[in-house]
């Protein structure tokens, strides 16, 4: 974060100071998004991924002993300043909430690594950020204030998996996650910056999974997220519950945390995203331009009254290949250049039953999103930009990935998957899943009509995406110390090292 005096202008640091940041060899991928909801640089310094933020006080020079907790210090600033600035100020505030920093951190990097690695970290994608993260971590260790880490990582994937949210089909009420009581009206500061509050703002209530920041401007830090990433994220929690149970009774390690199912496996249907341009310079601006709108194309898919999921999966492809152009001075002499290209990849689950046949049209989702992603890059002055979006049944998929990415599968995950269809198969002849019945039948095939896509039975198999989940009311705490030594094996071979990332629900014990 940079803190500048009154006199010192955004512009020039986005302009003058990137410029200069250029110039220095250590900088790399150097990316300038000044029009962001949170105004950015994004380069990695000397191997090290940064995001540098920028915010203006109201001072004619900056003190060293700068309070950034001080709420005084966002008197006349604008919504861009108070919002880099809160990202610091959140970070501090979470540090003084837990029980224990040292702890807090390694159960972060723990639930960090294991959100990477199970596709479910990203913001602009409608996953969780790190903030968010950090404080869904900061109110367990709250619950359990003198828990080793090892039994904040099991209690983790217990309390969320449990945990009761707001506009659940399941279930009515729920609980947004906050660290610290709200204010009253009385007692917010009086600069006049709107706050997370569903009794003043009806579209609050709305929100799906809002995590409350500490700091003021209190807000929801989960503004991005949408019916299906929430499904997602919930179904990665319960399953990581799983895996620390099987961990507490030695049927798997640590590592097992953080081996992903493959995404390929879990779907017969997908939408693939193909960007691509010819100007090295500019792919890095119009590769984050398609992923910042992609949550945008998912949520107008499920709208659709047949989807019953979009999964986005955060993890892009890249590729790059040799085409022919045209020559600018003579249009029948072809040249070859580099086309660089990324791919996205949403995995699709239908709702359907029994022999129904529906005409499934996308063009309009699609035809929306993309017109949506041009018209901003028209205003960033990108160069030859392409996006198209194709459907694609799973046997296709070999023609954008090679088979080592489409078969990859851990050995501990393919164990923990074959005792859960084991126990599927005790139980299916009592009870046939209702989500099973409504999936295994289903086949997409393209229309006569461009772009369109009907739906009708086929005899093919598939898998219930629910999961069967042990009683958790019957599984003691991992609790021993050892555990913290094994877990913390499990992040350095995975090169992960410490870093400083700084309504009721059911009642928890604290340990």
């Amino acid at each position: 974060l940079c803190i500048a005096p009154r006199h010192i202008d955004r512009s020039d640091f986005f302009t003058s100071f990137a410029e200069l940041l250029k110039k220095q060899p250590e900088a790399q991928k150097l990316l300038v998004i000044e029009e962001a909801f949170v105004p950015v640089i994004k380069t990695e310094f000397d191997g090290i991924e940064l995001d540098m933020l920028f915010a203006r006080l109201s001072f004619s020079t900056i003190p060293d002993d700068l309070d950034l907790k001080d709420d005084s210090i966002l008197r006349n600033l604008d919504e861009k300043c108070v919002r880099s600035l809160n990202g610091c100020r959140v970070t501090d505030e979470i540090l003084t909430l837990v029980p224990n920093v040292e702890t807090f951190r390694l159960t972060l990097r723990t639930i960090k690594l294991w959100a990477k690695k199970n596709g479910v970290y990203s913001n602009a994608l409608g996953y969780l950020g790190g903030v968010a993260w950090a404080m869904m971590v900061a109110r367990v260790c709250q619950f359990y204030p003198n828990a080793a880490a090892s039994t904040l990582v099991d209690r983790f994937f217990f309390v969320f998996s449990e945990w009761v949210w707001p506009n659940s089909a399941t279930s009515t009420g729920g609980s947004p996650v906050i660290l610290k009581p709200m204010p009253s009206l009385d007692e917010l500061p009086p600069y006049g910056f709107p706050v997370w509050d569903p009794r003043l703002n009806p579209s609050d209530k709305n929100h799906l999974m809002p995590i409350i920041t500490p700091a003021y401007p209190q807000q929801n830090s989960t503004y991005n997220v949408t019916v299906s990433t929430r499904q997602v994220m919930i179904e990665e929690i319960k399953r990581g519950f799983e895996i620390c149970q099987q961990v507490n009774t030695n049927k798997l390690d640590w590592n097992a945390l953080f081996q992903p199912r493959n995404f390929f496996n879990r779907y017969k249907h997908f939408i693939v995203l193909i960007a691509s341009t010819i100007s090295k310079d500019q792919y890095m601006d119009w590769i984050r331009l398609v992923e910042s709108k992609i949550r945008f194309l998912v949520l107008a898919l499920e709208k659709n009254s047949y989807i019953s999921i979009a999964h986005i999966n955060p993890q892009g492809y890249e590729e790059v290949k040799e085409i022919q152009v045209e020559n600018s001075d003579n249009v029948e002499l072809k040249t070859l250049a580099k086309n660089y290209i990324s791919f996205w990849f949403i995995g699709l689950e239908f709702k359907l039953t029994g022999d129904t046949t529906v005409d499934l049209d996308l063009t309009e989702p699609i035809q929306s999103f993309t017109d949506r992603v041009y018209t901003q890059a028209q205003k960033l002055n990108i160069v030859s930009p392409i996006l198209d979006a194709k459907y694609v049944k799973k046997s296709q998929l070999k023609k954008y990935l090679p088979l080592s990415i489409l078969k990859l599968e851990p050995k501990s995950i393919k164990k923990l998957e074959a005792q859960k269809e084991a126990v599927k198969a005790e139980k299916i002849e009592e009870k046939k899943s209702p989500q099973e019945t409504e999936n295994s039948n289903i086949k997409l095939a393209k229309s006569d009509s461009k772009d369109s896509f009907i739906l009708y039975p086929d005899s093919g198999e598939s898998t219930s995406r629910k999961e069967l989940v042990k009683d958790i009311s019957e599984v003691a705490p991992i609790e021993h110390e050892e555990d913290n030594k094994e877990m913390k094996r499990s992040l350095e071979q995975e090169n992960v090292y410490y870093e400083d990332t700084p309504a009721k629900q059911p009642k928890i014990v604290d340990c």
